[in-house]
């Protein structure tokens, strides 16, 4: 299944290299595409903006499935702004659409580090990340926080929130010791009279 993978990945590849690009006609592709990138946890993230592209371009053609797996997707590489760029290319009645707007929440609690409700949020919606393989792993490693916590002596308080260690407290002086002799000074000291 893997060379099958690679091999549509190759001619995605040729699709959008020239003016087909732009062609709806290869609209089917792309969508079948972007399907195989979720059922194979894979991740083409310029192949996925081209189907947001021809949506924007073709927008009696927009498929709400389709789109909610490229967001999906987008969220399992935070924390890259791919998020934000998919998100931006999707009109803004298509954000109000069920599964989208749903998505949109959970990729915004993800942004602003609010772990447990995105938690929570998707435990109830359970069915939006149905065929996206790797959805949750993905998550996990934006997640651990608590390792770049003991890794750059990051903080919690006592209201939750995260003290990013300041790098000002932490700056080590610095001896530097120049060996000159007087002679390599002396001929700079001359001409300076």
């Amino acid at each position: 299944m893997a060379t099958s993978f690679e091999q549509m990945r190759a001619n995605v590849g040729k699709l959008l290299r020239g003016i087909d690009r732009y062609n709806p006609e290869n609209l089917a592709t792309l969508e079948r595409y972007v399907e195989t990138q979720a059922r194979e946890n894979a991740y083409d993230l310029e192949a996925n903006l081209a189907v947001l592209k021809l949506y924007q371009f073709n927008p009696a053609y927009f498929q709400t499935s389709v789109t909610s797996q490229i967001l999906l997707k987008a969220l399992t590489n935070l924390p890259h702004t791919d998020f934000t760029l998919c998100k931006c290319m999707i009109d803004q009645t298509h954000q109000e659409e069920r599964p989208i707007r749903q998505i949109l929440y959970l990729g915004n609690l993800l942004e602003t580090c609010h772990f447990q409700a995105f938690w929570a949020s998707l435990e109830e919606n359970r069915e939006l990340i149905d065929g996206i393989t790797g959805f949750e792993d993905s998550v996990r490693k934006y997640t651990q926080v608590k390792v770049w916590m003991s890794k750059y002596g990051w903080t919690e308080g006592e209201d939750g929130q995260i003290f990013i260690f300041n790098q000002e407290e932490s700056v080590k002086p610095k001896n530097i010791v120049e060996k000159i002799d007087f002679e390599s000074v002396s001929s700079i000291m001359a001409t300076s009279q």
